[in-house]
């Protein structure tokens, strides 16, 4: 089960990874109006990015339910992959902390730096001592749940990835969004940020082979975890 919180920010090339190693996705979109289902019946879940804190209710009136399905997945080991505002909502249901406009912002390719814990994770053994990703965010998490294992980081953003239990991880970064998707950002917005598009755009496509060769690997063992459910 996916759960798609703005239009412009669906599952990418992560969804592609998942699909071709046999794993079926549907995508909920609340945002048109689309309810989410009161139980997850056993089934993963990918909460994906948006522009919202993981508690911003009256902006995002689905969030109270997509807390519960996380919550669920927690209390009952089914696997979970949180995106940006996933990880964060995922952070916060676990009991970390996440902080609005909190730290230097991080937008384009990033350096996502593994710490020792990502040599026995599941998902991130082997991929080296950094792999680059796509970053977009200003909110940050930062305070982790008290039992999480910390797995990565950036130069900007400690809490870079993190997994809770057995089955549950979250990603600050965007290991779907492609180099272009960057030439589409507004302009004038980055530019505030003290960020200039053709830079970002032309660092992330020079990075662009990395990206996949890494992320590929992490999306498809994250589907042979949900794909050893009974």
């Amino acid at each position: 089960m996916v759960v798609q919180n703005t239009r412009s920010g669906g599952p990418g090339r992560v969804g592609v990874w998942l699909r071709e190693a046999g794993i079926r996705l549907h995508v909920l979109r609340p945002y048109e109006g689309e309810a989410l289902p009161r139980t997850l019946d056993g089934r993963p879940l990918l909460v994906l990015g948006g522009g919202f804190l993981p508690d911003d209710d009256e902006r995002a009136p689905w969030l109270p339910a997509t807390r519960r399905l996380v919550a669920q997945a927690l209390d009952e080991s089914t696997p979970v992959l949180g995106i940006c505002l996933g990880s964060q909502l995922l952070a916060q249901v676990a009991g970390g902390i996440v902080r609005a406009r909190h730290g230097r912002p991080e937008f384009g390719s990033t350096q996502i730096r593994l710490r020792p814990e990502a040599a026995d994770d599941p998902l991130l053994y082997g991929l080296g001592p950094a792999v680059p990703a796509i970053e977009r965010h200003v909110d940050a998490i930062t305070e982790l749940p008290p039992d999480a294992v910390w797995l990565a980081s950036s130069e900007a953003c400690p809490h870079q990835a993190f997994r809770v239990g057995a089955r549950a991880w979250g990603v600050q970064f965007h290991p779907e969004a492609e180099a272009e998707r960057i030439a589409g950002w507004d302009r004038e917005t980055l530019a505030r940020q003290g960020f200039d598009r053709d830079r970002l755009h032309a660092r992330a496509v020079a990075d662009e082979g990395a990206a996949v060769a890494g992320w590929s690997v992490f999306t498809r063992r994250f589907a042979q975890v949900c794909a050893r459910l009974p």
